[in-house]
């Protein structure tokens, strides 16, 4: 272990306990700061990762993650964002987390170590060739992410593998590896440090792209939000106001008549019947900007 980076002492380490709270977080901080730079390095093996993971969306397959300990928990949090945020629902994103629900309240190493527990929950997923695994671990070694990543090889599955340790077994073992270069931490070992700090960021901007290239996104606006709370239905009805250019009485109209999904809303509230807008929304795969254009032509 006192080969990888993440477990190697921070030269700024020495007298960390006797420093002033004010000078300890600035260090603290720098870490984090450094370790959202060294993801631009990371950009292109990111932007590979995300075009592939949307054709699988497009295609019917899932876009899994899998980790165990603090990156299980970042890309936990990646995974439970995506319905609110992007409309896409939770069994095309399942997540496997070492030990399950119930070690994100008490969580364990043992779990991560488990090779049973791996099995069992890649069985009971029933990863096929047309899923993507995004798996994630800070030393590129947890056994448990390992055998996941494994399983969704053995299955035809193509393998998104984030890792903070240079030439570990799980960049190598990727088809699509990321490396995160944030060397050591400021507590040797605690990889919740900069090391999460930078697969979450990693993680943030693959996830957007998806977004983006599934058409759930227009001129920076959500169409394809859940408004499932009197916030997001407001936000829904200025969402299709500000894109339609109607006014906010018929943006709420349109929402009615499209049941509250947003894209087909933009499309009524610029002119098209509901019918049309399904119709526009089919052809254009739920993309909005060809799907106005279309609506624009036919009017």
């Amino acid at each position: 272990m006192t080969d990888r980076p993440t477990e190697a002492r921070h030269p700024a380490a020495e007298g960390l306990h006797a420093l002033p709270g004010a000078e300890l977080l600035r260090l603290a901080l720098d870490g984090h700061v450094g370790a959202v730079a060294v993801v631009e390095r990371a950009l292109p093996a990111i932007e590979s990762a995300a075009e592939v993971a949307s054709e699988a969306l497009l295609a019917g397959g899932r876009m899994v993650y899998a980790g165990a300990g603090s990156s299980g928990l970042m890309a936990l949090a990646d995974c439970l964002e995506l319905l609110g945020t992007f409309g896409i629902p939770p069994d095309r994103t399942p997540m496997l987390f070492a030990g399950g629900a119930g070690a994100l309240l008490h969580l364990t190493g043992a779990v991560e170590d488990d090779p049973a527990l791996a099995q069992a929950d890649t069985a009971a997923l029933g990863l096929t060739a047309k899923d993507v695994v995004i798996c994630l671990s800070a030393s590129g070694s947890t056994p448990y992410t390992l055998l996941v990543a494994e399983a969704a090889r053995a299955a035809g599955a193509q393998v998104v593998g984030i890792a903070n340790v240079p030439g570990s077994a799980l960049l190598r073992l990727a088809d699509l590896p990321i490396w995160l270069e944030t060397g050591p931490e400021i507590v040797a070992g605690s990889t919740r440090l900069g090391a999460a700090t930078a697969q979450k960021v990693a993680l943030n901007l693959m996830s957007v792209l998806v977004g983006i290239r599934l058409g759930h996104v227009h001129d920076g606006y959500m169409v394809n939000l859940e408004a499932d709370n009197a916030k997001l239905i407001e936000r829904a009805a200025r969402i299709v106001a500000g894109i339609s250019g109607a006014a906010p009485e018929t943006a709420h109209a349109a929402l009615e008549a499209s049941r509250g999904a947003v894209k087909p809303a933009v499309l009524i509230a610029a002119g098209a019947t509901p019918e049309a807008a399904a119709t526009a929304l089919q052809d254009t795969r739920g993309h909005l900007g060809p799907a106005l254009a279309r609506i624009g032509r036919d009017q």
